[in-house]
């Protein structure tokens, strides 16, 4: 999908945006250095927040990065890292369709400390990252998130209903399943994704009808339209699998028919909860934005522990989401509106991946993105 004109305009909103960006995710400076990665489809969101660095006095270093299979991104990116003694580097990229040269990114700073370096990373950049999908701070999505953990880890059955027909019963087992938080909080050594908005777990069990009403995202290429609002994707699940699908759509209908078909992609692999309310608007791209609306999604296929752990492993993600619901714990009769999740007082849970996005590097293509 090619972006349009009014995507590439760098108005007032988009602006402020990227400011809220520099401020409160890349905590930018004045004494920091920049580097800007970017590759080809994302050069119009890199030139803007070069800019944006430009207008605060800091001058930022673009480095351009072939998405996936980049042999000499590594030569292109090492002279601009300056040495650790000069200040801290504040690394930001912008992609399009891909998380590539998390390995060569790691292998350069792996000689520093963890507090003289932030890399925040950007996928499916557009200019709704900048305006919707920073616009909540880190700290109240912090905690968001920390209230549907607090609440998932107290419970052991959870029943998951959406206004547009979902109705979903499943088994959290907090011991063995580790969550994903995807908050844009900053953890020294970490990597950073962005947009944020989302807690995740992988269910011990869940049966029941998913009726995704608001959009696909998926870790391949589709140049479809996503949105799922005019023609909802429903979904039946028995015992943690798809037993069967429907959707009015034929190219969406083709589109999961085909990648249902790889080997474990029926298997339910995520138990997604967005968390951000500045989404509310459905972006016709494949955009892990979507993903961030208040509600929740399933997610098919590829899951989001270790292979030893879930018991299998996929090359495909498949995530279909709900905007809204409702999640009742145990036999606890006030369920959780995820729409109006109240944030919680106590500090984040520790021991919870910051991340929900692989890398697509060549070398391991853990996405699948290659074939």
């Amino acid at each position: 999908m090619l972006d349009t004109p009014d995507e590439l305009q760098l108005d007032e909103v988009v602006w402020q945006g990227l400011h809220r960006f520099l401020d409160t995710y890349a905590d930018l400076k004045s004494d920091d250095h920049v580097v800007i990665a970017y590759t080809p489809d994302s050069r119009t969101y890199a030139a803007w927040a070069a800019l944006a660095c430009e207008s605060r006095g800091v001058e930022a270093s673009l480095v351009f990065m072939a998405p996936l299979r980049d042999p000499w991104f590594c030569e292109r990116l090492a002279p601009l890292i300056p040495p650790e003694s000069e200040g801290r580097l504040i690394l930001l990229t912008f992609e399009k369709h891909t998380m590539s040269h998390n390995k060569v990114i790691k292998t350069l700073v792996a000689d520093r400390s963890p507090e003289t370096y932030r890399v925040v990373r950007t996928i499916n950049a557009s200019r709704e990252v900048f305006t919707t999908g920073v616009e909540t701070s880190p700290s109240l999505l912090s905690a968001l998130n920390t209230t549907v953990i607090e609440r998932c880890q107290a419970a052991r059955r959870v029943r998951i209903r959406a206004p547009g027909g979902t109705d979903l019963v499943a088994t959290i087992d907090s011991d063995k399943y580790q969550y994903k938080s995807s908050r844009g909080v900053h953890i020294p050594g970490k990597f950073m994704v962005v947009p944020p908005g989302e807690v995740a777990t992988f269910p011990a069990s869940i049966s029941g009808r998913l009726v995704a009403d608001f959009a696909l995202n998926v870790n391949v290429l589709f140049e479809g339209d996503v949105r799922l609002e005019r023609c909802p994707v429903v979904v039946d699940v028995e015992d943690g699998a798809m037993t069967r699908f429907s959707c009015e759509n034929e190219e969406m209908s083709a589109f999961l028919e085909h990648s249902f078909s790889r080997p474990n992609a029926k298997r339910v692999g995520e138990l997604g909860f967005g968390t951000n309310p500045a989404v509310s608007t459905c972006l016709p791209e494949n955009s892990h934005l979507n993903e961030r609306v208040p509600g929740i999604h399933l997610g098919f296929g590829q899951h989001n522990q270790t292979d030893e752990v879930a018991g299998y492993a996929c090359d495909i993600h498949i995530d279909l989401c709900a905007r809204g619901g409702s999640i009742w714990f145990d036999d606890d009769d006030e369920p959780l509106d995820l729409e109006n999740v109240p944030p919680s007082k106590n500090t984040h849970p520790s021991l919870i991946s910051g991340e929900d996005v692989f890398s697509d590097d060549a070398e391991d293509d853990c996405c699948g993105m290659l074939r």
